[in-house]
């Protein structure tokens, strides 16, 4: 399978796709595909790479994910456990060129804009039931639960999952190469990481891979790797209790308790320990 593009298994002339996946990890390839994405967490935890950032994501997250926008799924990995997913995929012209230029729908052409940085939601009551629903209704009925779901997505309050999305569709090679980059730092992230080492992983020079990785990411390397740890930092946090602030700098790759701590507060506001305290 081509790492980029992604293709939406589909049937022949299907205008809105619906998905479940149910596996021990969601597809782990930065991927991107003409479709808009919009999904709900039922089951499994982990983070999600869009754009420029890290992102969690837990049950009952309602996640959006613009057209051709790469993206990354990373499961967490826990014994016994499963991930579940229900997506609805579609286009802007899957229902005609003019379809979403209605005058009744012009609100839904400000939530295309922002699906492009990403979005996350937290799932309400209604938004739920209608994702439930999907499996057994009909194509007008999913049609339908679309739009009442485009709706009340829109009268909700969200979180961009971004804030830089690279404006160019990735070919193969480069896709394939900024995968092995981000899975080897995503499996990596608590090793130190040398320039060098990154650099072999993507078959460049040390500056011509600074300037591919800035460019497309609009952030430095160890800025992303940074953010890796400190991600996996709260994670740790919130459900290793008996690990220490120590333990968990030292777990995340920073091997200097000063350093972690003034990190954390630069990307979440307040220290490692306020964090752990916020969430008892």
């Amino acid at each position: 399978m081509k790492v980029l593009p992604f293709k939406i298994p589909k049937p022949e002339q299907a205008a809105l796709v619906y998905q479940e996946d149910h596996e021990l990890a969601f597809y782990d390839k930065l991927h991107q595909h003409e479709e808009i994405q919009i999904s709900i967490i039922l089951k499994g935890s982990g983070s999600l790479l869009v754009g420029d950032s890290i992102n969690d994501f837990q049950p009952n997250d309602i996640l959006v994910i613009g057209e051709n926008v790469p993206h990354v799924f990373r499961s967490d990995h826990q014994e016994n456990s499963s991930s579940v997913m229900y997506t609805l995929f579609f286009t802007k012209k899957s229902f005609g060129s003019e379809f979403f230029n209605l005058t009744d729908l012009s609100d839904v052409q400000h939530f295309f804009d922002e699906s492009e940085y990403g979005m996350k939601f937290k799932a309400n009551e209604f938004q739920y039931d209608l994702f439930m629903k999907l499996k057994t209704q009909n194509k007008i009925e999913r049609l339908a639960s679309m739009l009442l779901l485009l709706n009340s997505l829109l009268q909700s309050k969200k979180e961009p999952l971004s804030s830089f999305v690279y404006e160019k569709k990735y070919t193969d090679d480069e896709g394939k190469r900024m995968n092995d980059v981000l899975h080897y730092a995503m499996e990596h992230f608590h090793e130190s990481i040398s320039l060098d080492t990154i650099s072999e992983i993507a078959f460049m020079s040390k500056n011509a891979f600074c300037r591919y990785f800035k460019k497309r990411t609009n952030k430095t390397f160890f800025q992303f790797l940074i953010e890796i740890r400190i991600e996996h930092a709260c994670k740790l946090l919130y459900r290793q209790q008996e690990l220490s602030v120590s333990e968990i700098s030292e777990l995340c790759g920073f091997h200097n308790i000063a350093n972690f701590n003034r990190k954390f507060k630069e990307l979440k506001g307040i220290t490692p320990t306020q964090y752990r305290n916020k969430l008892e």
